[in-house]
């Protein structure tokens, strides 16, 4: 009888299951548009506070049979009684690198946990567009990215275009 180190002796017949891996493979801007069209005259202080929109999107495709990109899509506008402050879209994006996830998985990976993981850097080049463009840094609040795929799922909307199969 042998030893593991003080861990459990490994039964016979019972391969170890391979261990789940997401990995970021890069990351970066695939678009990105500020405007601040009614400068400066936009730029005087307001008592009013402005009126903020902003809509979050998340689209996924397959590279390969292990990769995947997955983009955030932000636009946003603010707006005074009508007057337009500033507006943005941003399309921010991610290669994954998805290992050994059972299918039934791996579209919630996806669509869940590649946007939380991008998140804080769209999050960060929207604010200091918004700050470059003589406002107050918009910090966005947190997206709960599990809600917005249940609320997808939901919908009938399909979460991912086209549909994940990746091997």
């Amino acid at each position: 009888m042998s030893t593991t180190n003080g861990g459990p002796t490994p039964q016979a017949g019972n391969p170890q299951m391979p261990v789940p891996q997401l990995g970021v493979l890069v990351q970066y801007v695939k678009d990105f548009s500020f405007e601040n069209p009614n400068a400066p005259r936009a730029l005087t202080p307001n008592a009013q506070q402005p009126s903020i929109k902003i809509n979050i999107g998340v689209e996924a495709a397959p590279l390969t049979d292990n990769d995947v990109e997955v983009t955030l899509r932000f636009e946003g506008k603010a707006e005074v009684q009508g007057f337009v402050l500033f507006g943005f879209e941003l399309l921010y994006a991610g290669v994954f690198r998805i290992l050994n996830v059972p299918q039934e998985s791996l579209q919630p990976m996806v669509m869940i946990e590649c946007p939380r993981l991008l998140f804080p850097f769209a999050r960060e080049i929207v604010a200091t567009a918004t700050r470059n463009g003589g406002f107050p840094p918009l910090m966005l609040e947190p997206v709960d990215f599990a809600a917005l795929y249940r609320d997808r799922m939901a919908a009938g909307q399909p979460a991912a275009s086209p549909p994940l199969n990746l091997s």
